[in-house]
Order: C-alpha cells, then sequence, then structure tokens
C-alpha cells in the first residue's frame, strides 16, 4: 500500500458501491410521485404543488449542505466507516417516518431530517477517494458514480410503479427497509485501516493553507455546484414536462421515471469510461468537454417536440454528465493532503448540496413564471458558461 492508497480499497469501493446504489434506490423514489403527493397531503392548485414539491426535494440537500463539512472533518478524525454506519441508519429511520406525514409541513420537516441524519453516498465518495491509489482515483470514483446513477435508474421506475401497486405511505417503509440493508452491509462488511491524526493536524485554519493552488480548488467547487443547481433545476418539472409534452395527464409520473431514468443510463455507460480517460489525459479535459456537451443537450430538451425526443436527449446529457463529478472530485483530491482531504471533500459535497437546494427552487419559480421550457434554457447557459470558465482557467493552470 502506498501513502494514498488502502489495501481494503477494492472490497470497500464494493461495499460502497452496493450501498450507495441501495440507498440512491431508496431516496429517488420519491421523484415522480413527489408532485402527487403533495396532492394527497391537501394542496390541489397547479403552482402550489410545483412550489411545494420543489422546497420538499430540495429539503434534503439543504441541511445536508449544512453538515457536510461537519461530516468530513469527523471522519477524517474517527473513520469514515462511522459515518456511512451513523448515515444509513438515520436515513432509514426517516425515511420510514416519511410514510406517516399528514400535511406539507411534516413532509418538509422530515425530508429535512433525511439531510441532517444521511448522506450515505456522499459519504462513499469521500472513503472511496480518499483511500483509493492516486493513479485509480477517478476511475474508482467513476464506477461509484456508476452504481449511485444506477440507483437513479431503478429508484424512478420503482417510484414510477410502486405506489400503482402497494401505495404511497408503503413505498416510503419499503424505502426505509432497503437503507437498513446498506446499514448491515457498512457495518458487517466495510474494513477500514486508517492512521489517527494529530491534533495541529486537524485545526480549521490548517486546510487552506496547506493547498498548493486554492484558487483553482475554489474553481472546482463552484463548477461543482453549478453544475448540480444546473442539473437539478430541472428534475422537479419533468413529469409536469412530460404530461405537457404528451398532452394527458394519465401516466405521467411513469412517463417521467422512464425519462429519467434514461439520463442516468447514459451516465452509467458513461462514467467509468471518462473517469479512466481523465486519469489517462487530465481531469480538465473532461471536465471542460463534458460541461460544454451537457449544455448544448440542455438547450436541445428546451425545444423537444415530444417525449421520445425527450428521452434521447436526457439519454445523451446524462452520457456527457457521467464523467463531470468522478473528474472533479478528483481533481480536488489531487490538490489535497491526506489528513485533510475529508475536510476538503466534506466542502465540496457541501458546494453541490448547494446547487441541490437551490436549484429546484430557482428551476420551479422560473417554470412556473416563465414556462417550462424556459428552465431547460438558462440552465442550458449556465453549463455553457461554467465549461467555457473552466476553459480560460486551464489556459492558465492546467487542472
Amino acid at each position: 500500500m502506498d501513502d494514498d492508497g488502502n489495501v481494503h480499497w477494492k472490497r470497500n469501493l464494493v461495499v460502497c458501491l452496493c450501498g450507495s446504489f441501495t440507498t440512491i434506490v431508496a431516496m429517488t423514489m420519491l421523484v415522480p410521485f413527489l408532485p402527487i403527493f403533495v396532492q394527497e397531503l391537501g394542496v390541489h392548485d397547479r403552482d402550489g404543488v410545483l412550489a411545494w414539491s420543489g422546497a420538499a426535494y430540495s429539503a434534503t440537500f439543504l441541511t445536508a449542505a449544512l453538515t457536510a463539512p461537519l461530516w468530513g472533518t469527523l471522519g477524517d478524525r474517527y473513520g469514515r466507516k462511522s459515518m456511512l454506519i451513523r448515515a444509513s441508519f438515520g436515513m432509514a429511520i426517516a425515511m420510514s417516518c416519511i410514510g406517516l406525514v399528514q400535511n406539507v409541513w411534516q413532509l418538509l420537516g422530515m425530508r429535512l431530517l433525511v439531510g441532517l441524519l444521511g448522506g450515505y453516498s456522499s459519504g462513499s465518495t469521500i472513503l472511496v477517494a480518499a483511500q483509493t491509489p492516486r493513479d485509480r482515483s477517478a476511475w474508482a470514483l467513476g464506477t461509484l458514480s456508476a452504481g449511485v446513477l444506477a440507483g437513479n435508474i431503478a429508484g424512478p421506475l420503482i417510484g414510477g410503479f410502486a405506489p400503482e401497486l402497494v401505495g404511497v405511505r408503503t413505498t416510503f417503509l419499503l424505502a426505509g427497509a432497503l437503507i437498513f440493508v446498506a446499514f448491515l452491509a457498512t457495518t458487517f462488511l466495510l474494513k477500514e485501516d486508517r492512521k489517527p491524526l494529530q491534533g495541529s493536524q486537524s485545526r480549521k485554519d490548517r486546510l487552506w493553507s496547506r493547498l498548493d493552488n486554492p484558487g483553482q480548488v475554489g474553481l472546482l467547487l463552484g463548477t461543482a455546484s453549478l453544475l448540480m443547481f444546473a442539473t437539478m433545476s430541472v428534475e422537479p418539472t419533468i413529469t409536469l414536462f412530460v404530461e405537457q409534452l404528451a398532452g394527458t395527464a394519465r401516466h405521467a409520473s411513469m412517463g417521467a421515471g422512464i425519462v429519467m431514468s434514461l439520463g442516468a443510463l447514459g451516465s452509467i455507460v458513461s462514467a467509468p469510461r471518462l473517469g479512466r480517460l481523465a486519469d489517462r489525459v487530465g481531469h480538465g479535459r473532461v471536465i471542460i468537454g463534458c460541461l460544454l456537451v451537457a449544455g448544448v443537450c440542455l438547450l436541445a430538451q428546451a425545444a423537444a417536440p415530444n417525449v421520445p425526443a425527450l428521452a434521447v436527449l436526457r439519454l445523451l446529457m446524462g452520457a456527457a454528465l457521467g464523467g463531470l463529478l468522478p473528474a472533479i472530485t478528483a481533481a480536488i483530491r489531487h490538490r489535497a493532503p491526506s489528513d485533510v482531504v475529508g475536510r476538503l471533500l466534506g466542502w465540496s459535497v457541501s458546494a453541490q448540496y448547494v446547487g441541490q437546494v437551490s436549484g429546484p427552487l430557482i428551476g420551479a419559480a422560473v417554470g412556473a413564471r416563465f414556462g417550462l421550457r424556459s428552465v431547460f434554457v438558462a440552465t442550458g447557459a449556465i453549463l455553457l458558461a461554467v465549461g467555457v470558465v473552466n476553459l480560460f482557467s486551464a489556459q492558465r493552470n492546467p487542472l
């Protein structure tokens, strides 16, 4: 084992891959039927359903954004396995309790609690990034990302069918049970071999001063945040956009689940391959190329004439997005000393969550005010602008 690797890194990757898949399935089940659940809880006007769906969806990411740096710091000090155990157990309880809520305020509160207690997939990203040899990091993160994205395929598909089979509330109980399986696997199968940190190494004022190029790391954090802002802005509107394109509300949640799953399918296919490419040719080239392609695909979705065209464009966009977060995370990891990598990646997770919080909220507001197609135009323009900024930055300081 070298200084940057862990003798158990392959085994841990498998455990984190399976655990992340399970938890993401549970977390994304609700996306297709969230507007329907909001209606069942007493909200009936279109704008109100859109606003409450965006708020409930974003709530988890708000509390997760606030706590991610704390969990990263505690992971550096006390072990990253303990953070995964905490996250999986807490999420299992909170997700089950969502099935018991009686109004939209309780739904919002429980979604906030999920974010506060959870963060399994982000914790897995930190563990894998910190314990994988540097020359395999983008590939390993791409493989882990494929598991997360596979969960994003299975989750909306199950969410499209499960409420019709067992009911909305029972679906949340099944989600909690799935996360509990991840808790058991993490507790008994994941192996961590870490070196205890010295007290002076964990001081907050040591983090940025120990980075060789903090400005470049800041750009990567901003890129991750704006990427999630742009891509998540359209998520709460997909069901309504599918309904608009199809001209009927019948089976809209099922159609939205399929459309969202195709985007994740494209990412699953591309993520390990683009990760391997980033390890070979450099992270910056992959980041810039994927940003530009994803931006063009989002602009094209704004002009989609029907649901099949939207589905194809989501598939292509997913293929571009598959390489982005693994390459960004690997680039950040390469610029961090091993003893503070958890804290820095915690800030990266927090930056992503900021985008995930603000994206659905602003996307829902823009869609309600200017129409659903305008959301795709705005988010596509953001990704193109971020790609151009990274291109100019790479000319001065290659990633």
